[in-house]
């Protein structure tokens, strides 16, 4: 039998625990599966007095993560310290540089610094995994990298962030509002005591970016996503949605276009006889689209320390089982130097239907002017719907209107104009709708 694999962990919190434990509970299966054995003998965490729930006695303790990166007591080293700079990052590039194979969960640190830290890994000849990084213990990244070759992916889109599909699910089964939702969810401890990463839609970019990047060959570039999150969800949006046939999902997407690659992160609306429209809580799902396999959807827990820790596992596995001397496939599924820069698309250009609400003054005429806004910018309606919304002398209206397939530029434009008309008296609502398997 090989020798055993050293694993060095920085970063003790839920997930380097879990994986401790887990390592230590399932040696022997590890073992068999993997033909050596798995040894954690070096970690690095803030505080060591604190109890993990775990055996920790038998591994070299270093209160510098960077230090432990370079250490010739480990063969992996395992970052689960997180934030796109700082130690994570330094202790990354160090073990990469020192001939390490890394194993990180740190979506953050791949969006930011993805491309240079797959250079490093691939001139180094060491793998860079990285699959807990996005949709926690779903195989996504495994299955892009590695299960699909020959496919040319169209369009990669899903729901990546627990949170917010949490949210969504008790917003559409318990008719509460967005705030007493949010609340909940920070009670349970679904979402962060400052929960604007992922309500607004950051964490789920930074996942989408690095499956941009696997799907189309190009560099990551986080900050070229289109990006609305879910604070703005009214209980009228969601049951507006369920009288329509659909359900409000945020989603991240990418696909090809005649101008570049779109990246967008926003709500969205899904025919509710989609498959992943049924997704609910936190479960995550990514549906993928290529040209041999057609769409395959995946779905499972997207986030909790055993979700994550398997994803993690998941990668030392892969490196204990790979021989000495063995090339390594590339990070990204290209080689890091011939990933392409990313070329933007226009997100004006994007085409669909559009789920629109507007809150108006009850007067004549409006509705009129409502609709020559609408056929002025070459926008064919599918339906109509108005309810009143007031009973007192400035009585208003909520005017629903779904969209044919047409262009954002024609949507903004026309409620931009409906605004300038003087007729609302709320802020519009836009909504995309998104054909979904």
């Amino acid at each position: 039998m090989a020798e055993a694999l050293r694993v060095g962990i920085a970063g003790l919190g839920t997930v380097g625990a879990a994986v401790v434990r887990i390592m230590a509970a399932k040696a022997g299966e590890f073992t068999r599966q993997c033909g050596r054995d798995l040894v954690v003998t070096a970690i690095s965490a803030r505080d060591r007095t604190k109890d993990r729930g775990a055996d920790l006695s038998g591994a070299k303790w270093f209160d510098d993560p960077v230090s432990l990166a370079k250490s010739g007591d480990i063969d992996v080293f395992v970052e689960l310290i997180g934030g796109d700079s700082g130690p994570a990052h330094d202790c990354v590039k160090a073990a990469l540089e020192a001939g390490r194979h890394v194993v990180t969960a740190n979506k953050a640190l791949l969006a930011k610094h993805g491309v240079a830290l797959a250079e490093i890994a691939e001139s180094k000849g060491v793998l860079l995994n990285y699959e807990a990084a996005v949709a926690g213990g779903i195989p996504v990244i495994k299955t892009m990298r590695e299960a699909m070759a020959g496919n040319s992916v169209t369009r990669v889109f899903g729901i990546l962030n627990g949170t917010c599909n949490y949210i969504l699910t008790r917003m559409e089964a318990e008719g509460l509002s967005f705030q007493d939702c949010l609340k909940d969810a920070q009670r349970l401890g679904y979402a962060e005591a400052d929960p604007t990463f992922d309500i607004e839609g950051h964490d789920t970019a930074h996942k989408l970016s690095i499956l941009t990047s696997l799907a189309f060959g190009t560099k990551i570039a986080a900050d070229d996503i289109y990006m609305e999150g879910i604070s703005n969800i009214s209980q009228a949006d969601i049951r507006a949605a369920g009288e329509l046939g659909y359900r409000i999902k945020l989603l991240g997407v990418a696909q090809k276009t005649e101008s570049g690659i779109e990246q967008r992160v926003h709500p969205t609306m899904v025919p509710t006889a989609s498959v992943i429209a049924q997704v609910h809580g936190v479960t995550n799902a990514v549906a993928i689209e290529t040209d041999i396999v057609g769409e395959l959807l995946l779905s499972g827990p997207g986030a909790g320390g055993n979700a994550t820790a398997s994803a993690v596992l998941g990668d030392i596995a892969d490196i204990a089982k790979s021989s000495p001397g063995f090339q390594h496939g590339p990070v990204f599924g290209r080689p890091a130097k011939e990933l392409r820069p990313y070329k933007k698309a226009q997100m004006r250009t994007h085409a669909g239907g559009y789920f629109i609400r507007l809150t108006v003054h009850d007067r004549v005429g409006v509705f009129a002017a409502v609709a020559k806004r609408m056929a002025d910018n070459s926008i064919s309606l599918e339906s109509i719907v108005q309810h009143a919304v007031g009973a007192n002398e400035d009585q208003q209206k909520t005017v629903i209107l779904v969209t044919h397939e047409t262009t954002e530029a024609a949507v903004r434009k026309a409620v931009d104009g409906i605004t300038k008309d003087g007729h609302l008296t709320d802020k519009p609502q836009v909504i995309r709708i998104e054909r979904a398997g």
